[in-house]
């Protein structure tokens, strides 16, 4: 094959003259801090996913940490959470004093396994997150069902499921507290960002008190048009702010995040066909309970040969990959503080030692994805003896 001259990314952010034009606005606005176009977008997104409350903050670790802080885990407490996933979590969990307890993963589809997740489940537990993974939704019917029987929350994971449904509704449409991303990589970016939708107002007040320092009054409520300055502080809180420059890309892109879905799922397709009988490469496969898949990522398993080598000769193509996620049980500060190791989880870690993420995002040609899939075939034939 002609090794093509352009480096094809992983991912690229979909942005056109519509997201500049709106940060342009916002700049002549002069009102460029947390303001009335975070407002908007939370109202989007509570029209978007169903959720009563929705509240921008500035990363989903952000939205994590308010959260944990929010329900008050603490010291000697457990959170159970799939070790699939972005260490972003488990970080969280273990600066709160918290440690988490993992639960192993269906290896196909890579989703949470609710019995796993059930059987993790102890006196100490506290929550249960359950990670909605590459764009699937984790089976949360029996999940919500053994968290309601040990009286905790369950705390969505939806970083990866901007427009992804289970069993004919939005994630974040469930009744749970539910957490988005809006880093560049995701189905909708705001630069950087993330939501946190719920159902209780008393808990979403909260929420809102710990993203900014505490301050019963926000910026837009105290320095907007009928504003009073005077504020009062009764918990102290974070710098977790969304701001109006970020919101007003969010707007704009939740008004697209359909299309911009719609195109990913169309190159999903085309990547399935292409790689289609591939001997040493094994597709993703589609959770078995109804659902719409918003395809943030296209990840498949490398059994043909070494991954690092399959890498680095789909470097040599132009090609870049990523991998999601090395598990996190298996990290260096996890092993060390919390006593896990190999052989905890064989499905999870069966799965981390292939996985490799494909390029996936909107703007990709349809060209593209032959080129990737025609570039793995010719890897995969001059690997073989």
């Amino acid at each position: 094959m002609d090794i093509r001259k352009d480096f094809l990314p992983l991912s690229r952010p979909w942005l056109d003259g519509e997201e500049i034009e709106a940060v342009a606005e916002s700049l002549r606005s002069g009102w460029i801090t947390s303001g009335p176009k975070v407002a908007e977008l939370e109202e989007r997104f509570r029209a978007h996913t169903g959720a009563p409350h929705a509240v921008a903050v500035s990363s989903a670790t952000a939205g994590m940490h308010i959260v944990l802080a929010a329900l008050g885990v603490g010291e000697g407490d457990e959170v159970v959470t799939p070790s699939m996933t972005f260490a972003s979590t488990v970080n969280q969990i273990a600066l709160r004093g918290a440690r988490p307890v993992f639960a192993d993963n269906d290896y196909g589809t890579m989703q949470v396994l609710p019995a796993e997740a059930e059987r993790a489940i102890t006196r100490r537990t506290r929550a249960v997150i359950p990670v909605h993974f590459a764009g699937a939704p984790a089976d949360l019917d029996p999940i919500r069902a053994a968290a309601d029987r040990a009286g905790v929350p369950v705390i969505e994971d939806a970083a990866h499921a901007v427009g992804t449904s289970y069993r004919g509704r939005p994630v974040g449409g469930h009744g749970n507290v539910a957490i988005f991303s809006f880093h560049p990589i995701k189905n909708m970016t705001t630069g950087e960002g993330g939501m946190v939708t719920c159902y209780d107002g008393e808990f979403a007040g909260k929420l809102r008190l710990l993203r900014f320092h505490g301050i019963e009054r926000d910026a837009w409520k105290r320095y907007g048009k009928g504003g009073t300055p005077q504020y009062d502080i009764r918990e102290p809180g974070y710098k977790y702010n969304l701001t109006d420059l970020q919101a007003a890309i969010g707007v704009v892109q939740i008004g697209k995040v359909k299309l911009m879905n719609e195109r990913r799922a169309a190159l999903a397709a085309r990547y399935l066909e292409g790689l289609r009988g591939v001997q040493g490469i094994e597709l993703p496969e589609s959770p078995p309970y109804p659902h719409e898949h918003s395809w943030h990522l296209f990840i498949v398993k490398v059994t043909a040969m070494d991954r690092d080598a399959f890498i680095g000769r789909l470097a040599d193509r132009n090609i870049g990959v990523g991998l999601h996620f090395p598990p996190c049980h298996l990290l260096a500060y996890v092993r060390s503080r919390f006593g896990t190791g190999e052989g905890d989880l064989p499905l999870c870690e069966r799965a981390g030692a292939r996985i490799l993420s494909l390029p996936l995002f909107p703007g990709m040609a349809d060209g593209d994805v032959d080129y990737v899939c025609e570039a793995i075939r010719e890897i995969v034939s001059e690997g073989r003896p």
